[in-house]
C-alpha cells in the first residue's frame, strides 16, 4: 500500500490562484507563510502543554502548575495505576480505529516526509499519533511530548503548502518551519528551533531557508510564551558554573571525556528500546494488552525509585539544574539513572506513543551529576578542574541528547538559550562534538533514523532523497526495443538489420525470455571473419546474465553500469519472468541524474530553477 494520502485529503483546500502565484513567485510571500505556520504552532503547542498537563492533575491528584515528575506526596494507587490506565484508552482508540475500518498504515514524521516525499504529511495520520502521544504523556509514563509538538505541527505547515502547491524544495522548507515552531515553543528558545529544524528535518542549512524557519520559530515562542507561563529550566550565572577566574585549556577535558560517556550511554538506551519491544514480541502478549502491562511496569518503578522516572520529567530536570541540585548521593544518581532510562525503554517498547527528546535532556543531566560526584573518587586531582556540578549536568544534557536525537548545534544553542552562559556553552560544544561523532561513527544512527532502520528504510537524514527514488529506471527507459529470436541463422538475422540500423538488437529465447544483447556491426564483423561456416548469434551475446528492473533508481542504475561496463541493458519485468520491456543507456541515465543533482544544488543555494 502506497505511503502517500490519498488525494482528496492532501488537497482538501485550494488557496486562491492569485494567492498562490504571490507565494510560488515571491521569497516575502514564503516569509509570510511561515509567520503564519510559526503562530499557528506556537498556539498548539500552547493547546497540547495545557490538555497533557489538565490530564495529569486529573489522575494524579496535582495542585494547578504543579509537574508530575517533581512532585511528592502522590498517592500510591495512582501512581501505580495510572500509567496502565493510559495504556487501556490506547487499546481502546485502537479498538475504535478497528471499528471504523481505518487502514493501518507506517505515520509519516517530518523527517521521512522530507526525505522521501517532498515534504507530503498526512494531517489526519499526525493527529491520531498526536492523540496518541498526550494520552501517553498525561497519563504519567516515561515519553515526552515534542514528538507530538512536532509531527502535529509539520504536518498543519504541510497541509498549507500543499493547498498553495508550493514547489518540492519551498514544501519541504515550510515542514521545517512547523517543526522549528514545535520546538522553539516548547522550550522558548527560537535557535534552538531554528537548528533543529536545519539539522533534523530539513537536512541542510541554507540562505534561502534562513528567513523562513527563523521566522517560524520566533513567531513560534512569542506565541507560546503569551499563552503559557514558562519557566526557565536553570538560572546559570558565572559563579553557579565555574570555581575557578578563568576557563582553560584544561577544563575542556573532562566536558570531552563526559561527552564520550554520553555517547556510549545514549546507545545503550537506543539499543534498550529495540530489546524491550523484542522482548514484548516474544511475550505473544497480544499487542492490545502491552502498553497496559508496560504502564504498569512504569508505575512500578516510579513507586520503587522516584516520581521523577514519570512522564517527560520537566520538574525533575528543573529540581536538578537549580543552583543548589537534588542533594541526591551518588548510588541514589545511578539508581535514578537507571530506573528513567528501564522506564523510558518500556514506554516506547510496550507501544506507547512519544519520543526520547526530553527523557534524554533529564538523563543526560543526571549523567552529568554522576560524572561531578564520581570524579574525585576515580581521579582525585580531576577535582581541581574549575566547573561545578550544575555545569557538568548541562554539559552532559546536551552531551546525551545529541547521542539520542541528534543536531548538534541544535543542542548547543539550547545550552546557550537556557543557562546564558558562553564559557559553558563552548564546553557544550566540544562534549556534544565528542558524543556526535562517536555515535556516528560506532552506531550510526541518532533514535528517529534508528527506527527507519528497523523498519527496512536506508535513510540516514532528512537530506532529499525522493527524488532519487522516483527518477526510476521505469521513467528512463525507452520502451520500443528491437528484439530478435535466438534461434535464427547469423546471415538471417543481418539481413534484418544491415549496417545503419540501430546498432543493438535484444536478442529473447523461444520461450520469449531476454537472452542478451547482439551489437550489429560485431555481427557483422563476425561474419566476414569467419573461416569456415558461420558463427551461431550465441557465441556473440553480450551481458547474458546483467539486466535491470523498471523499479529500481537511476543510482543503483548507474552502479550496474559501472560494474558491467555496458552502454546499454534490458530492462525486464522481474528476474524470474526476464521479459523485456525496454532498454536503458548509461549516457541518458548520467544525463538526467546530473540534470536533478544540478536542481537539487540550485533549490540548496536559493536559486530559480
Amino acid at each position: 500500500m502506497s505511503s502517500r494520502p490519498p488525494l482528496t485529503e492532501v488537497i482538501l483546500v485550494q488557496a486562491p490562484a492569485r494567492l498562490r502565484a504571490l507565494v510560488r513567485g515571491s521569497e516575502i510571500g514564503l516569509v509570510l507563510l511561515a509567520a503564519l505556520v510559526g503562530c499557528g504552532g506556537g498556539v498548539a503547542v500552547a493547546a497540547l502543554i495545557h490538555l497533557t498537563q489538565a490530564m495529569r492533575e486529573a489522575l494524579y491528584g496535582l495542585s494547578p502548575g504543579m509537574r508530575l515528575s517533581a512532585a511528592t506526596g502522590l498517592s500510591p494507587a495512582a501512581v501505580l495505576l495510572a500509567p496502565a490506565f493510559g495504556g487501556v484508552l490506547l487499546a481502546c482508540l485502537a479498538l475504535l480505529l478497528r471499528w471504523r475500518r481505518r487502514p493501518r498504515r507506517a505515520i509519516i514524521d517530518p523527517i521521512e516526509a522530507n526525505a522521501l516525499h517532498g515534504g507530503r504529511m498526512s494531517v489526519r495520520d499526525s493527529s491520531l499519533l498526536t492523540l496518541q502521544n498526550v494520552i501517553s504523556n498525561g497519563s504519567g509514563v516515561s515519553v515526552g511530548m515534542e514528538a507530538a509538538y512536532t509531527q502535529f505541527c509539520a504536518g498543519l505547515a504541510s497541509r498549507l503548502g500543499l493547498s498553495f502547491e508550493l514547489r518540492r524544495a519551498d514544501q519541504r522548507t515550510l515542514v521545517g518551519c512547523g517543526a522549528a515552531a514545535a520546538i522553539a515553543a516548547a522550550f522558548g528558545a527560537p535557535l534552538t528551533g531554528a537548528f533543529y529544524a536545519f539539522e533534523l528535518i530539513i537536512g541542510t542549512y541554507s540562505i534561502a531557508t534562513l528567513t523562513p524557519v527563523a521566522v517560524a520559530a520566533l513567531c513560534g515562542s512569542v506565541v507560546a510564551r503569551a499563552l503559557v507561563g514558562q519557566t526557565a529550566l536553570v538560572t546559570l550565572d558565572r559563579a553557579d558554573a565555574v570555581t575557578t577566574t578563568v576557563l582553560t585549556t584544561a577544563d575542556t577535558v573532562p566536558g570531552l571525556v563526559l561527552g564520550l560517556i554520553c555517547a556510549g550511554l545514549g546507545i545503550l538506551i537506543m539499543r534498550g528500546v529495540t530489546l524491550v519491544e523484542a522482548g514484548f514480541r516474544a511475550s505473544r502478549l497480544p499487542a492490545l494488552l502491552a502498553p497496559t502491562v508496560g504502564g504498569l511496569c512504569v508505575g512500578a518503578l516510579a513507586l520503587a525509585v522516584s516520581p521523577q522516572v514519570l512522564s517527560g520529567g520537566h520538574g525533575a530536570l528543573h529540581l536538578h539544574l537549580e543552583a543548589h541540585g537534588t542533594g541526591l548521593a551518588l548510588p541514589a544518581l545511578i539508581l535514578l539513572f537507571v530506573a528513567k532510562a528501564t522506564a523510558s525503554a518500556i514506554s516506547i517498547g510496550s507501544g506507547f506513543r512519544g519520543g526520547l527528546f526530553f527523557a534524554s535532556l533529564f538523563l543526560g543531566a543526571i549523567a552529568g551529576e554522576i560524572f561531578a560526584a564520581g570524579m574525585p573518587l576515580v581521579l582525585p586531582g580531576m577535582v581541581a578542574f574549575g566547573l561545578t556540578p550544575l555545569a557538568y549536568a548541562v554539559i552532559g544534557m546536551s552531551a546525551l541528547a545529541v547521542a539520542v536525537i541528534g543536531g548538534p548545534l541544535t543542542m548547543t544553542f539550547l545550552a546557550l538559550e537556557l543557562t546564558g552562559s558562553f564559557p559553558i556553552t563552548g564546553l557544550v560544544l566540544v562534549a556534544v562534538i565528542a558524543s556526535s561523532l562517536t555515535v556516528r561513527k560506532t552506531f550510526g544512527y541518532s533514535f528517529a533514523t534508528w527506527r527507519f532502520h528497523l523498519r527496512g528504510e536506508s535513510i540516514r537524514s532528512a537530506h532529499d532523497v525522493g527524488w532519487i527514488r522516483s527518477l526510476t529506471v521505469g521513467r528512463l527507459m525507452r520502451r520500443e526495443v528491437p528484439t530478435a529470436a535466438l534461434d535464427q541463422t547469423l546471415s538471417a538475422f543481418l539481413r534484418k538489420h544491415p549496417l545503419g540500423s540501430p546498432s543493438r538488437v535484444v536478442m529473447v529465447d523461444e520461450a520469449g525470455r531476454y537472452a542478451g544483447i547482439v551489437l550489429v556491426p560485431e555481427a557483422h564483423a563476425a561474419l566476414r571473419e569467419a573461416e569456415e561456416g558461420e558463427p551461431g548469434l550465441g557465441e556473440l551475446l553480450r551481458h547474458p546474465q546483467d539486466v535491470l528492473t523498471a523499479d529500481m533508481n537511476a543510482k543503483v542504475a548507474t552502479a550496474i553500469f559501472d560494474r558491467t561496463e555496458s552502454e546499454a541493458l534490458a530492462v525486464v519485468d522481474d528476474l524470474q519472468s526476464r521479459r523485456v520491456i525496454g532498454l536503458l543507456t548509461e549516457s541518458h541515465t548520467l544525463k538526467r541524474y546530473s540534470e536533478e543533482l544540478d536542481r537539487q544544488r540550485r533549490a540548496v543555494l536559493g536559486e530559480a530553477g
